[in-house]
């Protein structure tokens, strides 16, 4: 790659950074873009690109700063905590390893990260429980630090012998998905065996693995398409926050007034699309919850609850 296309690749890749809310890498990769326009002694327009980058360094700079003053959620009292838990942790699963996931996940939904890790981590400890607990240590890093703490995180796990190769092929393929989603690809190291290899290859309908075994998918988006309201006969995608078993968290705007409105609790969705890194499949869900966030980064949206069920 010749060092025009080297200036370019970087100016873009920043750029993708940027729009996808990762300040301090879009920040480092534009100035390792003013660096190199620095060493380019016979560039054509060198002032104004430096000016340019520059401009863009700056606005990074002024949205960082924005963010770490008022992006901090405030952590919560423990009575407070255990109040979350026991309000919004789901009641279908009965077993303690599955309430006390539920009971993390409900924190984590909720701004209180720290602890929601903490008690996440404890649950690595239990097998049954083990690979939908690192999913959410994973979405939690994501919801709080950055990329960078999630690719680090699953380093870490790989280095270590607590996972299985299938349970950690299966966290490293959720990684993966949000990764690309995001526009980003990282040559994540694999501990896939031979029977995971297989069971992938023979995952060729979604539905029919979830009933065989009892088990659900990971989801990383849903698409619901809107039988009334302005949205009538579109399907609207949303990114899944946090998921426990067939229990799947969205957290939507408060800007998204139109969506909100149509979405009460009680309602079955029969026209859903849903998306895991496997598989695209179709089905329905019914709304379980609708709460509103009173504090942090996403007070006043909604925490949207929707529970995956039989057509």
């Amino acid at each position: 790659m010749d060092i025009k296309q080297r200036l370019k690749a970087l100016l873009q890749e920043a750029e993708i950074y940027r729009t996808q809310g990762l300040i301090s890498e879009a920040h480092d990769k534009y100035k390792s873009a003013a660096d190199l326009i620095h060493s380019i002694n016979k560039l054509k327009n060198k002032e104004s690109l430096l000016k340019a980058v520059s401009e863009k360094i700056r606005a990074l700079d002024s949205t960082k700063e924005k963010v770490d003053k008022g992006a901090e959620t405030p952590e919560l009292s423990k009575k407070a905590q255990d109040l979350i838990k026991n309000l919004f942790a789901f009641s279908e699963n009965t077993d303690a390893d599955s309430a006390a996931l539920e009971g993390a996940v409900a924190l984590a939904k909720f701004g209180q990260f720290d602890r929601a890790v903490v008690e996440l981590n404890e649950l690595l400890q239990k097998e049954a429980v083990r690979v939908e607990a690192a999913k959410n240590i994973l979405r939690c890093h994501l919801a709080s630090a950055t990329v960078d703490e999630a690719i680090s995180q699953y380093h870490e796990w790989f280095s270590g012998d607590q996972f299985q190769p299938q349970q950690l092929e299966a966290v490293r393929i959720y990684l993966d998905e949000i990764l690309q989603k995001r526009g980003l690809t990282m040559d994540l190291p694999s501990a896939q065996t031979a029977e995971a290899a297989l069971l992938e290859e023979t995952a060729v309908e979604a539905e029919t693995i979830v009933e065989a075994e009892e088990e659900f998918l990971d989801i990383t988006s849903i698409g619901i398409t809107f039988d009334k309201g302005p949205r009538k006969g579109k399907m609207v995608e949303f990114d899944v926050n946090f998921q426990s078993g067939n229990m799947l968290s969205l957290i939507i705007s408060k800007q998204e007034k139109e969506v909100l409105e149509h979405l009460a609790e009680g309602m079955k969705l029969q026209d859903v699309q849903f998306f895991s890194p496997i598989a695209i499949f179709n089905g329905a869900g019914v709304v379980a919850s609708k709460t509103q966030i009173k504090a942090g980064p996403k007070q006043g949206d909604y925490c949207l609850d929707i529970r995956i069920v039989s057509s």
